[in-house]
């Protein structure tokens, strides 16, 4: 027999029609913000950087704000599906190295050879039939969204039909980077081995390293920032995000409900090798270079700290981390080159252990409260009728005596 209390709790159809316009408005203002922002990252930043005489700055964001997109993908595995991956320059690499591939085809009219300026020094006198297809651009762009999400969903595939997880998938994505870094440090001939690709010319007959050029590039990051942090919000948010944090949480017992969770975990590995990819993509024409050290255990593991310094499963956390663990890492190697490694490793030892749920985390929580203590305001209950209750009220205010 049901009693009042029983009949209170049913969902009406009002509470869910308040639910779902609640919803909508947290889903305007999330967009809303995300445009501003994306407004002021193209239009009021660069201003202050070149008022303050330091537009050279505005290049050095688009790098971040590229890396940030890797950091998106290993927000999405890691906060959210719970596999820390610590193999993410690989697809880096490959990303980036795929759009340079294309740049370095990028030859003048009047050439009278068809080869990148290194090939000649290692004796090769043809084109390899590696690098016919990167004439074309669009061939081009297929590669960096393709060839880094299939060799993430194959790597994957191979790992999580195995049920392999946990500290063994981040030993196995190592070794991963360890394959990729000696195989590309050894293709001297074809690739230029340890010295990378670099010196990249022209794209589309506009000199790639002109302020307009580099300009296009840091709005074209900005953009695809956005996109990546709205692709990886949709995948996170409803059933399947759900599902994903199941995953992470109780694997077993989603695979005794009825899910498969090598299919969502290959799939989720992949999309978050493919946007490694991108931002690649992206850093290569905004730094000048990609080479092997791209593909480095050190950077990979660089990718999780900015992960962890901003919060895992917030997706903002990660961009917030990515961005502001490479400016004090620039700005510390500026200041004080000497020492500013030991500058970096406290911050990370203050965040881990201070701040272990990472910036965001803590302001949700601790940050929250202090500023409701700081500028007043009533803190958020969970329930509202307990804390009106006169019993409640009267227990409380004779512990307080």
């Amino acid at each position: 027999m049901s009693t009042t209390e029983d009949i209170a709790t049913i969902p009406t159809p009002s509470t869910s029609q308040n639910s779902s316009k609640n919803k909508w408005r947290s889903l305007g203002i999330e967009i809303g913000v995300g445009l501003v922002v994306a407004l002021l990252l193209i239009f009021v930043v660069p201003e202050i950087f070149k008022a303050t005489g330091q537009a050279f700055r505005v290049t050095m964001l688009g790098r971040f704000l590229a890396l940030a997109i890797v950091a998106l993908g290993i927000d999405l595995i890691w906060g959210y599906t719970g596999l820390l991956s610590l193999g993410h320059g690989v697809f880096f690499g490959l990303g980036g190295y795929a759009l340079a591939m294309h740049l370095k085809l990028q030859f003048p009219p009047d050439a009278t050879e068809k080869l990148p300026s290194f090939m000649p020094l290692y004796g090769i006198t043809k084109l390899p039939a590696l690098w016919e297809p990167f004439f074309s651009f669009e061939f081009t762009l297929l590669a960096i969204v393709l060839i880094p999400a299939i060799v993430g969903a194959i790597l994957g595939y191979l790992v999580f039909r195995n049920r392999i997880r946990g500290v063994y998938f981040s030993i196995l994505t190592q070794a991963t980077t360890i394959i990729f870094f000696n195989f590309f440090n050894g293709q001297q001939q074809y690739i230029n081995g340890t010295n990378g690709l670099t010196d990249f010319k022209t794209l589309f007959g506009y000199d790639i390293n002109a302020p307009e050029t580099q300009r296009v590039f840091y709005i074209l990051t900005v953009v695809f920032l956005g996109l990546a942090y709205a692709l990886c919000r949709w995948l996170t948010t409803g059933r399947f995000g759900r599902l994903l944090i199941a995953l992470r949480d109780d694997e077993n017992r989603a695979r005794f409900s009825g899910y498969d969770p090598t299919g969502f975990k290959v799939l989720v590995f992949a999309i978050s090798a493919m946007l490694a990819g991108i931002g690649g993509a992206l850093f290569t024409p905004q730094t000048g270079i990609i080479s092997p050290k791209s593909m480095d255990i050190g950077l990979s593991i660089e990718m999780v700290i900015w992960v962890a310094v901003g919060g895992r499963a917030t997706l903002v956390g990660a961009l917030i981390g990515a961005i502001l663990v490479n400016f004090a890492k620039s700005l510390l190697s500026e200041q004080f080159p000497e020492i500013w490694l030991f500058f970096q490793g406290a911050m990370f030892l203050i965040v881990v252990m201070v701040l272990p749920d990472g910036l965001v985390g803590w302001f949700r929580t601790t940050g929250v409260l202090l500023f409701q203590r700081v500028f007043g305001g009533r803190p958020k209950v969970t329930y509202p009728s307990l804390e009106l209750d006169p019993e409640v009220q009267n227990e409380r205010q004779n512990l307080g005596d």
